[in-house]
Parts: C-alpha cells; structure tokens; sequence
C-alpha cells in the first residue's frame, strides 16, 4: 500500500503512463518515415492528445514533433553517410513531403545542406574507421533542443543586429 504521507507521483513518472508513451515512441521509431500527428499517437497511447504532448515532453524531454524530426534527420544523415542514393529518394524515404523542407530543415539542424554533409563525410572517413560507431553516430546526432522555428528567428535577429551594428560604426 502506497504510504499516505508521500507526495502523489507526478503523472510524467507514473510507470503505466510512460509504458504508453514508450509504446508510441518505439512506434515512431520503427516507422519514422510515416505521419505521426500526436492525435494518433495518443490513440497509440490510450490518453487524449493534450495530455499525450504534455506528458511526452515531460518524459522524454522534447516534444512528439521534434523526436520525430530528430529521428528522421538521424536516418536521414545514416543514408547519406552509408548509400549513394539520390538525395531526393533520401527526402522521401526519411518522410518527408518535399526536397526543399528536407533540405532547409537538414540546413537548420544540422548547419549544413544534405549534399555538403555527405562530400564531408566521404572526405573525412577514413580518419573515422577507427572510432566505434555507436560514438560516431552519438556524435552525429542532431541537437534539436531548440525548435527550428527558434533557430531561425534567433538567426534572423543576429542578422538585423549585426547590420544594425555595422550601420552604426
């Protein structure tokens, strides 16, 4: 019997709960290339959808959307480094709808263009075969906590400052 005295636990850390949220994540993660609005994911989950992308983020850290986006970059750059296949197919199999979002939000993610990170890689593999690759890929794995979105605007007012600044001097 739970002791009376102790603090309910939080919902985020309730075992059957996260049981749940890591059955719509394994789910994502097999099927990455696929939509995952959360109203489908919290079907998957048994829960409705706002509590579904409240209690996602407050275990994992990130929400639905943004694991899903750094799920499908990560495979996205594994395709790149470990095929020669068009980069268009790499869009489409990755999930996503259209070559120009995959590119910029590759661009975004990752700080450069699909093309540019393969003709890196290649340059640089043979000092990495002798790294294990389960720290190469630790090492590749894109940061996305913070949103796209928030990148860009962030980007956008370094840029105004510093033509601000430079009109100023």
């Amino acid at each position: 019997m739970a002791d009376p005295t102790s603090p309910p636990t939080p919902p985020s850390q309730d075992p059957r709960l996260l049981r749940r949220l890591l059955r719509a994540k394994d789910r994502m993660d097999a099927a990455s290339d696929e939509a995952w609005p959360v109203e489908r994911l919290a079907e998957v989950s048994g829960v409705s959808a706002a509590h579904f992308a409240r209690s996602f983020k407050d275990a994992f850290g990130l929400p639905p959307h943004r694991y899903l986006l750094t799920r499908r970059i990560e495979r996205a750059t594994a395709l790149l480094r470990d095929t020669d296949l068009p980069i268009t197919d790499i869009a489409f199999q990755t999930g996503w709808g259209s070559l120009g979002t995959f590119g910029r939000t590759f661009r975004d993610v990752t700080g450069e263009s699909p093309g540019e990170h393969r003709e890196r890689w290649r340059a640089t593999q043979h000092q990495l075969q002798q790294v294990p690759a389960c720290h190469v890929q630790a090492a590749h794995r894109p940061d996305l906590i913070t949103a796209v979105s928030e990148k860009r605007r962030r980007e956008a007012g370094d840029t105004n400052r510093a033509s601000t600044d430079s009109e100023v001097s």
